[in-house]
């Protein structure tokens, strides 16, 4: 296998978590519900996944565990933000804590049982889930009746009350989806390693907002940018250890390369896409 045939795979395989992350965070944020929970919807889903499928032997029930756990998170964040009006941010990096500490906590307690291999689904379906995923959106926002209601209850709140709509039941179905898609994106963490380690997404929770907000909160320019950070994810693995004008670049500003990149590409176009309109509203 070639270097550039390497870095085609290794791109596909670290964006794909980016895509079904940024469409659950394009789910949720077209409603109107800022989300930048997706850190701790796939840390959580990611742990529980590895626990259930070791206790059970079955990657059927892990996966099932693993989406429910990201619905169960993103149900949480809905009833913070919906039903008791927390602030949205607020509301996210509560969760995100509260899904370090959770599965930090539960990776120690079952420590005797961390390096069992989980049982998993093939990644190709994955990546086929993925960009299946993208298509359906895509449809679905722009030619279903729910797609529609959708938008307008994140464009203006207020109007689409008016038109005999109910934003709250449309944000909780919402979050229902992102969930879905975010816990799938915690799954195939686990499924790429094929076991758990401590904070293991990385930040990529993070990135896949970035990528999102990069989309101007459309499916497939958020695909773009999801391959984009996945490729220089991928590139840094590949750079590791190559000197570049006779220097030994440091492994650390390698890893750093990613996260770099995503500061580079916010700066440079977050005032440039606007955000649905009624993003935060009540």
């Amino acid at each position: 296998m070639t270097e550039v045939e390497q870095l085609l795979i290794n791109t596909i395989v670290l964006s794909a978590p980016l895509v079904l992350a940024a469409l659950g965070g394009l789910i949720s944020e077209r409603s109107g519900v800022i989300n930048i929970a997706l850190e701790g919807v796939m840390l959580t889903a990611a742990c529980i996944t590895a626990i259930v499928g070791v206790a059970t032997g079955s990657a059927v029930i892990g996966l099932a565990a693993g989406i429910g756990a990201g619905i169960v998170i993103s149900l949480l964040h809905a009833l913070f933000t919906q039903a008791f009006s927390i602030d949205h941010i607020v509301s996210g990096m509560a969760i995100n804590a509260l899904a370090i500490g959770g599965t930090n906590f539960m990776t120690k307690a079952l420590s005797e049982h961390s390096q069992e291999r989980v049982p998993v689904y093939p990644n190709w379906a994955y990546y086929t889930l993925a960009l299946a995923a993208t298509f359906w959106i895509g449809f679905y926002l722009k030619h279903t009746r729910g797609g529609l209601h959708l938008l307008a209850v994140g464009n203006d709140p207020d109007k689409s009350r008016q038109m005999g709509l109910d934003p709250i039941k449309v944000r909780y179905l919402a979050l229902v989806g992102s969930g879905v898609l975010a816990g799938l994106a915690g799954v195939l963490i686990v499924s790429n390693a094929q076991s758990f380690s401590d904070q293991m997404t990385a930040g990529r929770g993070f990135i896949a907002l970035a990528a999102l907000i990069l989309g101007g909160w459309r499916p497939w320019p958020a695909l773009g940018a999801c391959l984009l950070f996945g490729l220089f994810s991928a590139l840094q693995l590949q750079m590791q250890g190559t000197r570049i004008m006779g220097a030994d670049i440091p492994y650390d500003a390698w890893k750093a390369l990613p996260y770099l990149v995503t500061i580079i590409a916010l700066a440079g176009f977050l005032g440039r896409n606007r955000a649905p309109a009624g993003l935060g509203k009540p």
